[in-house]
């Protein structure tokens, strides 16, 4: 009989863990790959390094769209993958709340570097691309983890500063270096 009361305490704490833990998902978006955008950090990174070796402003452009499906391939396994492991739905509320915020930025990306390279404005582009990122990740991140928005917030600095400094060398800091920090950081505190 003294073990009941135990059993009934832990059976108590128990649901209270699950709750806790069902409330957290609820809330907020916890699939982002933090072992994936660190493997998007080391492709940029070789992209980065690449595009430099381009003389020709297309070219340049080529190895960076090419970098953009290998990044994306990269997300969406690891994403796919970390939320299959926490049994999150993958397109539930806090996700559909993230890509509903994220995906507009990225498509006017797309269509003003279509512009902006018809037009031979190349230079634009590194500028472009990451304040677009960046406001699509800072503006997402209000439904995921912590850190998240503070990654936009960097990648909306580097935007900036790439019209000033080199936009490749720019790319390579946002798309290289941040994906490796903050993708060790999201791996380390919110598993994988």
């Amino acid at each position: 009989m003294g073990s009941q009361p135990a059993a009934v305490h832990d059976r108590a704490a128990a649901n209270l863990d699950f709750i806790r833990q069902t409330m957290e998902r609820a809330g907020s978006f916890t699939a982002v790959p933090g072992w994936g955008g660190a493997a998007m950090g080391a492709s940029a990174l070789v992209a980065a390094y690449l595009a430099a070796q381009q003389t020709d402003p297309a070219q340049w452009l080529r190895v960076w769209l090419l970098e953009l499906v290998v990044a994306v391939v990269l997300a969406s396994l690891t994403m796919t993958v970390k939320a299959r492991r926490a049994r999150i739905p993958l397109w539930g509320g806090p996700a559909r709340r993230f890509a509903l915020a994220f995906v507009p930025p990225v498509l006017a990306g797309g269509v003003l570097t279509w512009a902006l390279a018809s037009n031979g404005n190349y230079e634009l582009l590194p500028s472009v691309w990451l304040l677009l990122y960046g406001s699509g990740i800072a503006a997402g991140g209000v439904s995921s983890v912590k850190v998240i928005p503070i990654m936009g917030a960097l990648f909306f600095v580097l935007g900036v500063l790439a019209f000033f400094l080199s936009g490749n060398l720019m790319l390579a800091a946002g798309f290289g270096g941040l994906h490796l920090v903050f993708g060790g950081i999201i791996a380390w505190r919110y598993g994988g």
